[in-house]
């Protein structure tokens, strides 16, 4: 494995957690914004307020996105594989 290799697998792998991470975090800054703007509107300055609801929509989008995630991951776990493998 040379040189160019190991650096286009780490860009695929930081491309990888992106892709796997963004519709999580997104979820997550989009509950966070509407509790807060809520929040404004109704003030009501509990701060513990914007944890349940943030955390359950997160693990919903986990649920709901965690066999993509795991394609992802299975597809570039074979391709590193295959690499490997095709070295000899």
């Amino acid at each position: 494995m040379d040189e160019t290799q190991i650096i286009d697998f780490t860009r695929e792998a930081i491309m990888l957690t992106i892709k796997i991470s963004a519709p999580v975090m997104m979820v997550g800054l989009v509950v966070g914004v509407l509790i807060s703007l809520v929040q404004a509107l109704t003030q009501i300055q509990e701060m513990t307020l914007t944890f349940v609801p943030k955390i359950m929509a997160i693990f919903a989008t986990i649920f709901v996105m965690f066999p993509m995630m795991i394609a992802l991951l299975i597809a570039f776990t074979q391709k590193i594989a295959d690499t490997i493998v095709g070295m000899n």
